[in-house]
C-alpha cells in the first residue's frame, strides 16, 4: 500500500507542470521560514536609559485642568483670547451669576423663563432626590426607567397635543440620534445651511445625501425640491427607494431668526418630504402659551413628522425629547442610539421638567412677560450703531456682530471678546460669545456676542446692558493701533 502511494506521488510529481512545482516549492519554503523565524512578543519593550527618561520628562507639557476663555471649544490653538481669565462660576446660573465670588447680571446662559431658581421646581427636585436618588443607573430599555420619566413623556405629549414622547438625557443626543435612526444611505435630506451643530452631527451620521438651502429661503428650498423631482422622473425605479427629509429649527440658535415653518410645511406636503423640526430654543419661549413655533405660526403639528425639543433652555432643567405620532416615537425607542445606549435622564431632572410644564400651563402670562422683554431688548440693541443685530424681536437669543470688520475674523473675534470682558468687569454684566468648532461647522457666521434674554429682567436693567455695551464698544474700538475696518467678508 505504501509502494502504491509512493508510486502515485512520484508519477504526480513527474507529470505536474514546472510552474506548479515552483509555486508549491515557494509556499513550502515560506511555511518553513514562518515556523523558524523568531517570534516577537509585542509586550516586550526596550528599557529606556536614564538620559532618555529625563528627556521625556523635560519635554512633557501637561494640559491645564481649567481652560481660560473658550479657545478649546472653538478649536482654535494659540488664540489671543486665552489671555483673558474668565474665572470660575459658583452656584446656579439664574438671573444673577457668581464668578470668583462676584455677582453679575446674567445674560450669558439660557434661562428664558427664569426657572433655574424657581422655588417650586427646586422643591420638586429635592423630593425626587429623596425618593429616587441622583441617578437612573442605566438606559431606558434596561433598568433606567422610573415613573417620573413616563409622567414627563406623557406631560410633553399632552402639552403639544401629540401622541407620544421619547425622553433623552441630553438634548444634543435627541436630534443627533433621531435623524440617523430614520434617514439612511441613499436617502436625501434638505437642511437649512445654518442648522445647529447637533443637527449637523445627525446629518453626517445618517450617511444620506445632504442638500443645504439658503438660510430661511423658501425659494431656494423650492428650487432644490424641483431639481429632486426632475431627477426622480428621469429614474423612477431609483426614486421609489429614496426617502426624502427636511430638517429645520423653530428659532435658529446661530441667528435668532424664526423659521418660515408654514411655507416649508406646505412645500413638504406638496413634494412628499418628511419634516423634522428642532424646537430647542422655541419650545417654552414663543407662542401664546409657550407651545413653540407651531403655535406661533398656527401650523398643524400633524404636518410635522417629529418635533425635537430641549428642557435645557426654556424649562430650566436638563434633557431633550422627541415627540410625535406613536409610530414615529416607537421607532425612535428601538433605533435612537442616544435613547437605547445612554443612561436615562436623572429622575430629579424629570421631576423639574414636570413642574416647569405645570407652571407654564397654569401661568401663561409668563410667556407674555418673556416676549415683552425680548421685544424691548431687541429695540434697544438696534440703537447701537456699531453692531449688526441678528434675531427676531420675539426671540430670546440675539446676536451682535460688528457692523464692519477690522480686517480678519481673528481680529473681530478678539475685539468682541474684549468688549464682552469690559462689560463684565466694569458693569458687572455677564455676556459671552457663542463658541463653535470652526473646522467642523458647515457654515460660519461672523463672530458675535450672544444675548440671552429672560423674563426676570427689568426695563432699567436692560437699559444698563445696552449702555454698558455701547461704552465698552467705544473704549475697545477707539484704540489707535486698530487696523482700518472694511465691510465684513462672507464666512461661508
Amino acid at each position: 500500500m505504501l509502494n502504491i502511494s509512493g508510486d502515485y506521488i512520484y508519477q504526480s510529481i513527474i507529470q505536474a507542470p514546472i510552474y506548479h512545482l515552483l509555486l508549491e516549492g515557494i509556499l513550502f519554503m515560506w511555511v518553513i521560514w514562518l515556523l523558524k523565524r523568531k517570534k516577537i512578543n509585542p509586550t516586550e519593550e526596550q528599557p529606556l536609559s536614564a538620559k532618555e527618561q529625563q528627556q521625556i520628562i523635560d519635554h512633557f507639557e501637561p494640559k491645564p485642568l481649567i481652560y481660560n476663555g473658550d479657545s478649546r471649544d472653538e478649536g482654535v490653538e494659540g488664540d489671543e483670547s486665552s489671555e483673558i481669565d474668565w474665572g470660575t462660576i459658583d452656584g446656579p446660573a439664574g438671573k444673577y451669576i457668581e464668578i470668583d465670588g462676584t455677582k453679575y447680571l446674567n445674560l450669558a446662559t439660557h434661562n428664558y423663563l427664569g426657572f433655574v431658581e424657581e422655588p417650586s421646581i427646586l422643591d420638586e427636585t429635592e423630593r425626587c432626590i429623596r425618593q429616587y436618588g441622583v441617578g437612573s443607573c442605566g438606559p431606558r430599555g434596561f433598568y433606567g426607567t422610573v415613573d417620573v420619566h413616563l409622567e414627563l413623556e406623557e406631560a410633553i405629549a399632552k402639552f403639544l397635543n401629540l401622541e407620544e414622547t421619547a425622553l433623552y438625557a441630553y438634548s444634543f443626543a435627541a436630534i443627533s440620534s433621531a435623524i440617523p435612526s430614520y434617514a439612511k444611505r441613499g436617502d436625501v435630506i434638505f437642511a437649512d445651511e445654518h442648522v445647529n451643530f447637533a443637527i449637523q452631527r445627525g446629518l453626517i451620521a445618517s450617511r444620506s445625501e445632504i442638500r443645504y438651502f439658503k438660510h430661511n429661503d423658501v425659494e431656494d428650498l423650492t428650487r432644490l425640491l424641483n431639481l429632486q423631482r426632475k431627477a426622480d422622473l428621469q429614474n423612477p425605479v431609483k426614486a421609489k427607494a429614496i426617502r426624502r427629509f427636511c430638517v429645520v429649527e423653530g428659532i435658529y440658535s446661530k441667528t435668532g431668526l424664526i423659521c418660515p415653518l408654514k411655507e416649508i410645511s406646505e412645500l413638504c406636503l406638496e413634494f412628499k418630504v418628511r419634516l423634522f423640526v428642532d424646537e430647542s430654543i422655541s419650545f417654552g419661549a414663543i407662542g401664546q402659551t409657550g407651545r413653540g413655533i407651531t403655535e406661533y405660526l398656527n401650523v398643524p403639528r400633524e404636518n410635522i413628522d417629529f418635533i425635537s425639543g430641549s428642557l435645557e433652555q426654556g424649562l430650566g432643567a436638563f434633557g431633550g425629547f422627541i415627540v410625535g405620532s406613536s409610530y414615529v416615537v416607537d421607532h425612535q425607542r428601538i433605533s435612537g442610539l442616544g435613547y437605547c445606549f445612554s443612561a436615562s435622564l436623572p429622575p430629579m431632572l424629570a421631576g423639574a421638567g414636570i413642574q416647569a410644564l405645570k407652571l407654564i400651563e397654569s401661568n401663561p402670562q409668563l410667556i407674555q412677560e418673556l416676549q415683552n422683554n425680548c421685544e424691548y431688548m431687541d429695540r434697544k440693541l438696534r440703537s447701537l450703531s456699531v453692531f449688526t443685530i441678528s434675531g427676531h424681536p420675539l426671540s430670546p437669543v440675539k446676536h451682535m456682530s460688528l457692523k464692519k470688520s477690522f480686517g480678519s475674523r481673528k481680529t473681530d473675534k478678539l475685539l468682541l471678546k474684549e468688549i464682552a470682558f469690559h462689560v463684565r468687569e466694569n458693569a458687572k454684566i455677564a455676556v459671552v460669545m457663542p463658541a463653535y468648532l470652526e473646522k467642523e461647522e458647515k457654515t460660519l457666521l461672523p463672530p458675535s456676542i450672544r444675548i440671552a434674554v429672560n423674563r426676570l429682567l427689568k426695563d432699567n436693567e436692560m437699559d444698563d446692558v445696552v449702555t454698558a455695551l455701547k461704552e465698552a464698544a467705544n473704549v475697545v474700538l477707539s484704540k489707535p493701533d486698530l487696523p482700518d475696518y472694511d465691510e465684513p467678508k462672507s464666512q461661508n
